[in-house]
């Protein structure tokens, strides 16, 4: 099983280029609302707390244990952490104190990566539905079905919410309403979308099992391109200046130009690139299933740097304030903070057994999913 707005970051990365992690004050929402974040790279340019000198002094500053796995990874919005688990549940908890505020129960496993918007709470179930619940209160507000499971993490922008299905289709929906905008069908047969839909300058990006990365247009589902590449996907698409960043089966991770699809370059991994790259101030942060995460030139697709881990990286990279954050897939799982520009070491953890979710960084906390142990976790400096 595979879990697998952008004015406000423009703003922001016009002084965030000139030096890691600075940012200038009022300009971003330090929050991690959807898998991606809303600038579609898994980069968090508002974190101002945790950096790469006293990050060595995180420690767990809550635990909360649901009654199955927890593989999706969770969302931050507005003091509230929320996260799916295996027991069929989505909760929202305390971010400071990991105190249960509601859950929902659905009716299979929620193996999808929750969205928050606009005091709303997208999540995929694979009961084959898609909800809509009150952030505030998990009270439904309406649901919609599609053809089979929905693992991927759905993305909102602009009033939509972007999704994937198993049954082969890219779901674009009414945020208020669940009403059905349109639909587009990646194939007929082992077709399964995975991936998190990526939204950027009016189109959405997003992958297919059956080997291909499409673009789409956002307002009708037209296809604009698509790019095969050598195996089966499961990473979600990436995108940062025009460029889109996916990671394949065929052990490359691919650079591909936004507005044709035209590859720009692929690096070569040795195993099965599962973990959807993160990109900031030029690198691109990928991990994969030869137990290595990769540090990228985001231009050229050189390597900068690499960490061996030991074991199967699934997990995708966080990126904030000059941090890159990422989780092994072993038995005994262990999290990593590491120089995103060197790939030096400053931290490291023993948490979950086989960790596939990623992690969300927010107002000094790290936040992540434990795997087949259960639990959520949420670390902090002390």
């Amino acid at each position: 099983m595979k879990y697998i707005r952008i004015l406000v970051w423009i703003l922001c990365a016009c002084f965030v280029s000139a030096a890691w992690g600075q940012q200038p004050a009022g300009k971003c929402i330090n929050n991690w609302t959807e898998f991606h974040r809303t600038n579609m790279e898994r980069w968090n340019p508002c974190e101002k707390v945790l950096n790469v000198s006293n990050v060595k002094n995180l420690s767990l500053k809550w635990s909360y244990t649901t009654g199955s796995y927890v593989f999706p990874s969770p969302a931050v919005a507005n003091g509230v952490v929320y996260v799916g688990s295996s027991d069929h549940n989505v909760y929202a908890l305390n971010a400071s104190t990991g105190a249960k505020l509601w859950s929902y129960a659905t009716g299979s496993s929620v193996d999808s990566s929750p969205a928050v918007a606009n005091g709303v709470g997208y999540v995929g179930s694979d009961d084959n539905n898609l909800y809509a619940l009150n952030a505030t209160t998990g009270a439904k507000l309406w649901s919609y079905t599609t053809g089979d499971f929905v693992e991927s993490p759905p993305t909102v922008a602009n009033g939509v919410v972007y999704v994937g299905s198993d049954d082969g289709n890219v779901y674009a929906l009414n945020a208020s309403t669940g009403a059905l905008l349109w639909s587009y069908a990646t194939g007929s047969y082992d077709s399964y979308v995975y991936s998190s839909p990526a939204v950027a300058n009016g189109v959405v990006y997003v992958s297919s099992y059956n080997n291909k990365v499409y673009a789409l247009n956002a307002s009708t589902g037209a296809l604009l391109w698509s790019y095969a590449t050598g195996d089966r996907l499961d990473s979600s698409p990436a995108v940062a200046n025009g460029v889109v960043y996916i990671g394949s089966g065929d052990n490359n991770v691919y650079a591909l130009k936004a507005s044709t699809g035209a590859k720009l370059w692929s690096y070569a991994t040795g195993g099965r690139v599962e973990s959807s790259p993160a990109v900031a101030n030029g690198m691109v942060y990928v991990g994969s299933d030869d137990g290595n995460v990769y540090a990228l030139n985001a231009s050229t697709g050189a390597k900068l740097w690499s960490y061996a881990t030991g074991s199967w990286v699934a997990s995708s990279p966080a990126v904030a304030n000059g941090v890159v954050y990422i989780a092994s897939y072993a038995w005994s799982s262990r999290m990593y903070a590491r120089n995103a520009r060197t790939g030096v070491k400053r931290w490291s953890y023993k948490i979950g057994k086989l960790v596939y979710s990623s992690f969300a960084v927010a107002n000094g906390v790290v936040y992540v999913g434990g795997g087949r142990d259960g639990n959520v976790y949420a670390f902090g400096l002390k």
